[in-house]
């Protein structure tokens, strides 16, 4: 990746733009200095959620969950697992549906844990249900295709 990729801070919803090829070296946010690619899972709210689906250029996938959920919890540390796999060529995020409802309202979501990979503003891809990392992994990159 040679140009220039942007991605938006977690924490303070500030658009950055990273060389590609820098991305593994673990950019920081230059509003808030937070790193912007961690292979960690990122917790949302509404606001980061939204400018994070419409601003980030990496591929980023998102667990719509609940705390009620059992198959949301059983699958929690697969999700962290594929997202330190990934680490540099996708983001991984989740939003709490509970404390959240008006995401579920406006994307359709029937049922949880429900994973949605967005790319460059778009919704790409669905999949449902609670999966190992390594499906997750799989899912990812066949659907972002080029860019994972």
């Amino acid at each position: 990746m040679a140009e220039n990729v942007k991605l938006t801070c977690a924490t303070c919803g500030q658009a950055n733009r990273i060389p590609g090829a820098r991305l593994a070296e673990g950019p920081k946010c230059g509003s808030c200095g937070d790193p912007l690619v961690t292979g960690k899972v990122a917790e949302l709210d509404m606001a980061a959620h939204d400018r994070m689906v419409r601003g980030d250029e990496l591929p980023l996938v998102v667990d719509y969950w609940a705390p009620w959920c059992g198959p949301c919890r059983m699958m929690a540390p697969e999700f962290a697992r594929a997202a330190q796999a990934l680490k540099g060529r996708a983001r991984f995020a989740k939003i709490n549906t509970q404390d959240f409802p008006a995401v579920s309202q406006r994307l359709g979501i029937r049922g949880i844990p429900l994973l949605i990979l967005w790319h460059r503003g778009r919704e790409v891809a669905r999949l449902p249900g609670a999966r190992p990392a390594a499906e997750i992994e799989a899912f990812v990159r066949s659907q972002a295709g080029a860019a994972v």
